[in-house]
């Protein structure tokens, strides 16, 4: 049997991953393409919808105590929104450890000003950020990556 790339980049781990759109993005395409995606890669994908508020995101994040939470943006205003989402989610106890990342949209420009909106969103607190150029089987190798964490702090050889 021949494995397409995003089969090929995770195997299936069985994760629970809560999937949403940041608060103002009212667009759902993408979040059906993404629970698909994430289905095939063997995950249970809990689909919380479009435009839902930072505060039930916050509040079912705790309640559901996923293994990723995943954002969707479309609209432009990933930056805006997803960096004050990712402040309430690191600042609530419950969700402060739990791997978030964010993609689609980001902003209105594209280019460099993209890349600075994405390192701007990891240094919010996102473990990742996917640009709206990303490959499906980029997702997987965050997920595969997950399974082998790099150490913090290594232990140096004697």
């Amino acid at each position: 049997m021949l494995m397409n790339p995003v089969n090929a980049a995770v195997a299936p781990r069985g994760r629970t991953v809560l999937l949403s759109s940041v608060s103002s993005d009212s667009h759902t395409w993408n979040l059906v393409f993404l629970q698909l995606l994430l289905e095939e890669m063997g995950h249970r994908v809990i689909n919380l919808g479009a435009c839902v508020a930072d505060e039930l995101l916050v509040q079912e994040c705790s309640a559901i105590r996923p293994d990723l939470v995943v954002i969707s943006t479309v609209n432009g205003h990933g930056q805006v929104d997803g960096a004050r989402l990712i402040g309430k989610l690191r600042s609530d106890p419950r969700t402060r450890d739990v791997p978030v990342v964010i993609g689609g949209k980001l902003g209105i420009t594209g280019g460099a000003e993209a890349d600075d909106m994405a390192r701007r969103l990891v240094s919010a607190g996102f473990s990742a950020v996917f640009q709206d150029d990303a490959e499906p089987a980029e997702i997987g190798r965050f997920l595969a990556a997950l399974d082998h964490p790099v150490p913090r702090h290594p232990v140096a050889a004697s």
